[in-house]
């Protein structure tokens, strides 16, 4: 299996993350992707540390996070081969994704009309910090300044007074999704029309395109949600406790849950305080005061097995090193073999996407390593060179 996208070219002229992760989810699926970089590379190839490899030859372990999948070619689109090249990518190209802040592709000479111009078919996706539009268009866009901007940070943390960021840079992976999604379905479009079309998303767009319901609570309720620490705004008892020895969540997401949960742990379900999710919730102090008197006496492992014995959803906090090491998160193909070039064979987080006859992940058998720095440039010189076949 070659992937669902097998036959579709992606000229990748991002860099640093949103764009080379849409583009690296779109090669998961079986695209070519060409990504186009300037002479002193992609920004993450200096992001570090981590670094690993030859002191001579250090690679970013950021940048191997969002270019797996891909070949480089070196181009400076300031001058005349590069512009030429692009142009002949452009032309053979199916989708081209740029991550340029509004107006730098156009001074570059391949503004949307242009692009259309020498190629009507293509699909162009366009990610931005704030949009690319609107009075605040141009800013320049970082996850965490934009996580902030889009109220993420507001609702994260401990409490109210302490804004916490996500872990990782959540606007700009989230934007790398929604433009990928777009593209698709601009490509489906385009079998219909014959034309391609922009597909547009931003930080802040994907930010708020995910608020859930802490946007509707606020758009049709006029409540402005608060950070809430690692217990659930709406559901109670629904986050985390603590064991003996560490910590384990509970999300108890129904009332029948809640009498079979509070039975197996002594705990009064008709208690007036705690008789309902809403007087949960009111007295949210005094349920984890309780659930935490009870949980102090256990063990984790053993109150995980009661758990799962009464039929409560529960889990451990496991570290990444925890993680990587499950076997549940390997057979879901999450980590992946490649051969790269300077480090040898080396295991990546691979795609969230698997379909029904393929455990790898993604839509491919095998997937590239990320690329070193034009590794694939005579190659794909030459490949334009050739007659197209279309």
């Amino acid at each position: 299996m070659r992937g669902p996208l097998d036959g579709i070219t992606v000229v990748d002229l991002s860099r640093a993350l949103a764009g080379p992760h849409a583009a690296m989810l779109l090669g998961d699926l079986g695209a070519r992707v060409v990504k186009v970089e300037s002479p002193s590379g992609d920004d993450t190839r200096g992001w570090g540390p981590p670094f690993v490899g030859p002191d001579d030859d250090p690679v970013s372990t950021y940048y191997l996070s969002c270019n797996r999948n891909k070949e480089s070619i070196v181009l400076d689109l300031k001058s005349d081969d590069g512009r030429d090249v692009l142009t002949r990518l452009v032309r053979r190209a199916d989708v081209l994704v740029e991550n340029f802040r509004p107006g730098v592709l156009d001074r570059l000479g391949f503004d949307v009309d242009h692009l259309h111009d020498l190629n009507p078919g293509l699909v162009v996706l366009s990610i931005s910090g704030f949009g690319h539009d609107g009075p605040e268009g141009g800013r320049a866009g970082y996850d965490q300044i934009a996580q902030g901007e889009a109220g993420l940070m507001s609702v994260t943390g401990p409490d109210a007074d302490t804004p916490q960021r996500v872990g990782v840079p959540i606007g700009d992976l989230l934007a790398g999704l929604h433009g990928a999604f777009g593209v698709a379905a601009a490509l489906r479009e385009r079998e219909v029309t014959g034309r391609g079309r922009v597909v547009r998303t931003s930080l802040l767009a994907s930010v708020v395109g995910v608020h859930a319901f802490q946007g509707t609570a606020y758009t049709v309720a006029g409540q402005v949600g608060q950070a809430q620490g690692n217990h659930h705004p709406s559901l109670a008892p629904y986050g985390l406790f603590h064991a003996a020895d560490g910590p384990v969540q509970v999300a108890v997401g129904s009332q029948g849950l809640w009498v079979r949960f509070a039975q197996a742990f002594g705990i009064d379900p008709e208690d007036p305080l705690l008789a309902t999710n809403a007087s949960r919730v009111a007295h949210r102090e005094h349920l984890i005061e309780a659930i935490d008197g009870v949980f102090a006496s256990w063990e984790a492992e053993a109150l995980l097995a009661r758990l799962a014995e009464v039929g409560i959803p529960a889990g451990q906090v496991r570290t990444l090193e925890q993680v990587y090491d499950w076997e549940q998160t390997r057979s879901q193909g999450l980590v992946i073999p490649v051969d790269h070039p300077v480090l040898g064979t080396i295991e990546l987080p691979g795609p969230a996407i698997r379909f029904d006859d393929n455990a790898h992940g993604g839509g491919r058998e095998t997937h590239l390593p990320p690329p070193a720095l034009d590794e694939h440039g005579a190659a794909i010189r030459a490949w334009l060179d050739e007659p197209d076949p279309a």
